[in-house]
């Protein structure tokens, strides 16, 4: 009885949230398209008709490629529970490792995220090299993208199989508490790759140099000891071999923060409008933001293994899925995957409280961005960065609601201009 009803609400969330989708994405193409003809008023003098309409055309071309992607992976999602995809994939294995081992747990979860690697493939390619190329963005090379993907399955053997080695040790011998020793152990590796990455495996994908504009260096530097922030160093990554799109970040831990900039941006922005960007950014790190977003995370960790602890033990949660689970062996490897598919299913309602959150950091990080440098410059680099990355200037403000992490446009530019000083006052200079 209860697998039934699990089932009949599985269905409806997936067709819920399904339905839901579909009528933000239809909303976000005919909003779009209504202002396709004329730039907003507020960036008439800035962004030629042309950028505009390249950008609400790359819009829509993602928004209805999301749409096709939406329709394949939830049909993926009810042939690997309903249909028993994954009932079929553990009995195929299980006469290769039997059903006890953690050989078979491990192969399970493999040949999983495998077989929806390759169902991802294509539509990867066609993102890539069709619809980033048709509008000017792709540089990758063919070659490229896969030495890419082979890294991807050599890192996420290197470091994945591990990890889940000691999570399906700790669900089949660390008793009723064994999630929040999970938890422990994937909070600790959360913070692990915070200090690996931007020093180990970030270098693997792209070449970081120092950056050797001393003009620049000098600019950054001085707004570096205004705020009091510390860096590991300035680098300069080589995005464009991949990407026409630009950005600034800082990454790692501690002592070892480093800011890193695309080659892409540096060559689209002037001195002082990358340090207004730069400023930004740095904004979150003062204003504690990428420390709120880690409490969270963890946070929702610790509840979602708690509830994964409860549901694991449950037939109904197996068996409303389509799966049996096993008498003599573990269903460890199993509730991780089943629980991997459906839990972005029952949460994706409550996506604008997450955005909500993320775009009040933005606007505090502009507002840090405006206390140390000119409100004057972050406005105009935006505008190119706006312009540059083909980004819709008139977004549908529900979808935007959804998916969004960052302000529309003109509602971010309408507060930093409010920032700004009365015609004919003096903006001071940084």
């Amino acid at each position: 009885m209860y697998s039934l009803t699990f089932s009949v609400l599985f269905v409806g969330f997936l067709v819920l949230t399904l339905a839901v989708r579909f009528w933000l994405s239809s909303r976000h193409i005919r909003h779009v398209l209504a202002h396709r003809q004329a730039v907003p008023a507020e960036f008439a003098e800035k962004i030629p008709l042309a950028a505009h309409q390249k950008a609400a055309d790359y819009t829509v071309a993602r928004t209805k490629f999301g749409l096709l992607t939406l329709l394949v992976n939830s049909a993926v999602l009810v042939g690997f529970t309903l249909l028993g995809g994954l009932q079929w994939l553990s009995e195929l294995l299980q006469h290769s490792f039997g059903n006890a081992g953690m050989w078979y747990q491990l192969a399970l979860i493999a040949a999983f995220t495998l077989i929806s690697g390759v169902i991802d493939l294509p539509f990867e390619y066609y993102r890539q090299f069709k619809l980033e190329a048709y509008f000017g963005f792709n540089k990758m090379t063919r070659p490229l993208f896969f030495l890419d993907m082979f890294k991807n399955v050599l890192i996420g053997t290197v470091i994945g199989l591990p990890l889940l080695w000691v999570i399906l040790m700790l669900m089949n011998q660390a008793g009723a508490l064994w999630w929040f020793y999970a938890w422990l152990v994937f909070s600790g590796f959360q913070l692990l790759m915070l200090v690996l990455f931007p020093t180990v495996i970030a270098p693997l994908y792209n070449k970081f140099s120092p950056l050797d504009d001393d003009h620049l260096r000098t600019r950054i530097e001085g707004l570096m000891q205004r705020v009091g922030f510390a860096s590991k160093g300035l680098f300069v990554m080589d995005g464009s071999k991949r990407s026409a799109h630009g950005n600034a970040y800082f990454s790692g831990f501690g002592a070892g923060k480093r800011i890193v900039f695309f080659d892409t941006l540096l060559a689209r922005l002037a001195p002082h409008e990358i340090e207004a960007v730069l400023a930004h950014e740095l904004g979150h790190f003062k204003r504690k933001h990428i420390t709120k977003r880690i409490a969270v995370m963890f946070a929702l960790s610790l509840a979602f293994l708690a509830l994964l602890g409860f549901l694991k033990s449950q037939v109904w949660f197996y068996s409303g899925l389509g799966v049996q689970p096993l008498l003599l062996g573990s269903n460890d490897a199993m509730a991780l995957i089943l629980f991997m598919l459906v839990l972005p299913i029952f949460t994706f309602l409550f996506s604008p409280l997450s955005s909500l959150s993320s775009r009040k950091h933005e606007f505090e990080a502009d507002a840090f961005a405006v206390a140390h440098t000119n409100a004057q410059d972050l406005v105009s680099a935006l505008v190119k960065l706006y312009e540059d990355n083909a980004s819709t200037l008139t977004p549908d403000p529900l979808h935007s609601a959804f998916y969004d992490s960052h302000p529309p446009a003109s509602v971010r530019i309408r507060h930093l201009q409010a920032s700004l000083p009365p015609a004919g006052d003096t903006i001071a200079a940084h």
